[in-house]
């Protein structure tokens, strides 16, 4: 293997990035390429590059695998990032470069004209930006845990919140910068910030922010932050593939994601979307990991077995899955043949606490030609002010009310999340005050024993339940607030055993709903007093057999910080909160006004 390192590849408006390129020397070319361009160093081993027996594989044992096989390797740091030139704006540039850094390869006498794309989370990003410019060369895409369809709906808002794993995101990156790398002052001003303690004074004002030492980084923050309307600003290249689908070249294209991931939603909709549109494969790979931890068999507190990871159970392992599908696209090497979908069903474990402290929820993967997969249809499990979850709606006129205090949120106990550390963490959790996660009273009681938190859970299942698909609830809803959340959270209910005399409230999937957006998400309008108002509050699509004898169980609050920001239910515009106030929130499920859970379910 021959490598050039920092070969600055020049783009439309002068900057340079810098680029690794991996020659092979055991054939000769020209050759096809195969791409990653990310903003966390090309020299450094991307954090998820981690085989099952814990071996981090490096960028050069990566290009080795690529060049051994007759494929040119190219690691590029994004613009603004490490060695590349220009100002870091988070996701912005990413189409643009992309297409340049395509055209440059195919203009180069060592490069046969095809063109792979792969990487993880950022790394996916950039891969569906430059594919929506159809560049020259881009032959086939793998794109792991990433890949915007729409920003505004997954990945920087969702509802109409703001995910604030974006702030966390920018404060650890803001430190390993080249102005962080090159200023010492600044680099150590950085360190000495106390993220968890700022997130006690948000939302953050320009020069009041733990990044106001990098201010490009507080200012794309605090921007998207306040952009709370779909605007144009959300239809930029980069963050907003739905208006470019049509521009991405009929290529095969692997996704993955998993259950507890935060790209759940872009990476089921690329999916839909391409697999319809393209003649060629669309192959879809859904765990039940954390974001990017494939061969990781626990999500939080829950463990899935051995059979969760993706080396072993999928393929040998991820690297020689990769190579195997460019082998086979762009080498033309028909002995490789992929699945279209595979999805990880969890659930069906034995219930008790393995060794290392977690419950044995198990699970196992299922093979597919398409999702949803076939056969699934629409249960309608409806709110009764009792408490109950049932397939028979309410016949009488009933509600149930709260007060949501924004200065004292629902804290966030695990969920699909990712980017969150030292603040926050993703997972699945047994839903309880524990003192691990930020906001909570750490006293061990139930989330659910809050009084701004509903409750409705169904009797003991009778037999098992899959829930395979969407997840959403249509609520009927009032509030004395000019603008008010609203959140749902779907549960997973052990029985009390031994190993948890207690029992267990396992969370799968969750939500949020911005009521000002009831309209549109174009216009908001505030909530008037005494009117009854129909939202829709979407959680992420899961698949989970919920086993008999547990209950399925659905919470409704008004907030999940540190997940999402909080509502100052005051009707403030988007990022400020100066005058909080509690909002009295009322959940109806009468026979007029029939709130109801909708799940997609795969019938026995």
């Amino acid at each position: 293997m021959r490598a050039v390192t920092n070969v600055k590849i020049r783009t439309r408006d002068g900057e340079t990035l810098a680029t690794d390129i991996y020659f092979p020397t055991n054939s000769e070319g020209p050759w096809p390429v195969v791409m990653e361009r990310t903003p966390y160093d090309k020299t450094a081993p991307s954090r998820s590059e981690v085989t099952l027996d814990g071996h981090k594989v490096s960028r050069k044992e990566m290009a080795q695998a690529f060049v051994d096989k007759g494929f040119v390797c190219v690691f590029q740091d994004c613009r603004g990032r490490y060695q590349s030139s220009g100002t870091f704006t988070k996701y912005i540039n990413e189409a643009e470069d992309g297409y340049d850094t395509c055209a440059w390869l195919v203009g180069q006498s060592w490069c046969n004209g095809k063109i792979g794309t792969m990487g993880l989370s950022y790394a996916a990003h950039t891969q569906l930006a430059l594919a929506c410019l159809n560049p020259p060369g881009l032959a086939s895409m793998v794109l792991d845990s990433g890949g915007f369809s729409n920003a505004y709906q997954c990945g920087i808002r969702q509802g109409g919140a703001f995910e604030l794993k974006q702030a966390t995101w920018a404060y650890r990156q803001a430190l390993v910068s080249p102005k962080a790398q090159q200023d010492p002052v600044v680099k150590k001003a950085l360190e000495l910030e106390d993220i968890r303690e700022w997130f006690n004074y948000l939302p953050w004002k320009a020069g009041q922010s733990p990044l106001r030492h990098v201010p490009e980084y507080e200012e794309y923050l605090l921007e998207q932050w306040k952009q709370g309307s779909f605007s144009d600003f959300w239809k930029k290249s980069g963050i907003y593939a739905f208006d470019s689908y049509q521009n991405i070249a009929d290529i095969p294209v692997l996704l993955m994601s998993s259950w507890y991931d935060v790209y759940v939603k872009s990476t089921l909709e690329n999916y839909t979307v391409l697999s319809e549109k393209n003649r060629s494969q669309t192959a879809l790979i859904m765990g039940p990991w954390l974001h990017g931890d494939r061969n990781t068999t626990h999500s939080g507190d829950v463990d899935f077995g051995k059979g969760a990871s993706f080396d072993h159970n999928i393929d040998s392992n991820w690297l020689d899955f990769r190579v195997k599908w460019f082998q086979r696209w762009l080498l033309d090497d028909d002995s490789h043949t992929f699945s279209n979908v595979q999805v990880f069903q969890m659930g069906g474990g034995s219930g008790e606490k393995s060794q290392l402290g977690r419950l044995k929820h198990g699970g196992q993967w299922l093979n597919s030609d398409r999702w949803p997969m076939k056969n699934t249809e629409a249960q309608h499990w409806y709110l009764h002010r009792q408490g109950q979850l049932s397939l028979q709606p309410p016949v009488t006129e009933e509600h149930i009310s709260y007060l949501a205090d924004p200065n004292n949120p629902v804290p966030t106990i695990g969920g699909a999340l990712t980017s969150g550390k030292p603040v926050f963490e993703g997972g699945a959790f047994d839903q309880r005050e524990d003192a691990r996660f930020y906001g909570t009273e750490g006293n061990h009681l139930p989330l659910a024993s809050r009084p701004d938190v509903l409750v409705f859970e169904t009797e003991p299942l009778s037999e098992d339940l899959v829930v395979s698909g969407k997840v959403s609830a249509k609520l009927f809803i009032e509030s004395d607030a000019p603008d008010t959340d609203f959140t749902i959270k779907l549960v997973d209910v052990y029985p009390p055993s031994e190993d948890y005399p207690q029992g267990f409230a396992m969370n799968i999937s969750d939500g949020i709903f911005r009521c000002r957006y009831h309209k549109s998400w174009q216009q908001p309008e505030f909530l008037r007093r005494g009117v009854i108002y129909e939202i829709e509050v979407e959680a992420f699509a899961t698949q989970n057999c919920f086993a008999q004898g547990h209950k399925l169980r659905l919470d409704i609050s008004s907030s999940n910080f540190p997940k999402f920001d909080v509502n100052p239910n005051s009707g403030e515009p988007e990022g400020e909160a100066y005058t909080k106030q509690v909002a009295k929130n009322t959940i109806h499920c009468s026979q007029s006004h029939p709130s109801v859970l909708t799940l997609e379910i795969l019938p026995s």
